[in-house]
């Protein structure tokens, strides 16, 4: 790795941790808004009551939505992994016996290796559309997911490229940042929208970063372009993967339609960046690295 690649890396994981702890911050600040707010409220509507009658003087209302929202956020950062992999019904790949699963068990430990961190549990969700995703706190407990079509759809060597991917999402503390976010968006109801465009705008930042670490990790680019090209043709939408965890996926599981355009719009709404983007920009990684050893482009 580069020295600039690493400082990139550092500093990545440095804005992770501190986006992490301003996003919890800002969801109890946000709860304590409300409760302090209803206190000052019930307070103006008490002060001309008479004097033996109730005035709320004391904020009841702040102090116990900022100890549950403090409570939820703590929550949802211990268990956000094992919510979002129990919400998209995966199950864990312990003692490999499929030959698929044997290889997606070697792949996982040869990219582990590459990255640099250790090894991810590993977890196959039974769909059909092709995906992938990476979970976590940080690297030492992280997990990786894929989807029964992405097994069945990739090469060996498409197969590593996507596992690249999402382990650059792990090294970088992505996983911390977005799986976080994941738990808060899931459980506060009142939140879901406002969190939710967060986690697109977040998201889609990120994806070309991962994409990078992959084609590093790898050393082989085109893999990484070939197999979200096979991605990008599938149809369906990962039914398993809800709109919660969206984000954390290697592709939109909820359909292309706004991931395939550019523009305000998309921008706005897409949790994730234009899949031909990123294939266009894999690709000519490809073709320079395939220059500067003398190969020929096919």
């Amino acid at each position: 790795m580069s020295g600039e690649t690493s400082l990139n890396l550092f500093q990545q994981q440095e804005a992770n941790r501190r986006r992490t702890a301003l996003l919890v911050i800002g969801f109890v600040v946000f709860f304590a808004w409300l409760g302090f707010g209803g206190d000052y409220i019930y307070h103006l509507y008490t002060l001309a009551e008479p004097p033996a009658a109730y005035h709320h003087t004391f904020p009841w209302f702040g102090i116990a939505l900022s100890l549950v929202a403090a409570l939820m956020a703590w929550y949802a950062y211990a268990t956000g992994p094992e919510k979002v992999l129990w919400s998209t019904g995966a199950r864990e790949v312990v003692d490999a016996t499929d030959p698929k699963e044997r290889q997606l068990v070697n792949v996982v430990e040869e990219m582990a290796i590459a990255a640099g961190v250790p090894r991810p549990r590993i977890w196959i969700v039974d769909d059909p559309d092709p995906n992938a995703f990476a979970t976590g706190t940080e690297p030492l407990h992280a997990h990786i997911a894929v989807t029964q079509g992405l097994l069945d759809l990739c090469t060996r060597d498409e197969l590593q490229a996507v596992i690249g991917h999402e382990l650059g999402h792990v090294k970088n503390l992505d996983v911390r940042l977005m799986t976080t976010l994941a738990a808060l968006v899931g459980a506060v109801a009142l939140m879901h929208d406002i969190a939710q465009l967060l986690a697109l705008g977040v998201s889609r930042k990120r994806e070309y970063l991962a994409d990078a670490m992959s084609a590093q990790f790898t050393r082989n680019p085109l893999a990484l372009a070939s197999a979200l090209q096979k991605i990008e043709s599938a149809d369906a939408p990962t039914t398993h993967i809800k709109r919660g965890a969206a984000h954390l996926c290697i592709a939109d599981p909820l359909g292309r339609r706004l991931t395939a355009h550019e523009g305000l719009f998309a921008d706005a709404l897409a949790t994730h960046p234009p899949m031909a983007k990123r294939i266009t920009i894999l690709r000519g990684m490809g073709y320079a690295q395939l220059k500067k050893e003398g190969g020929t482009v096919a």
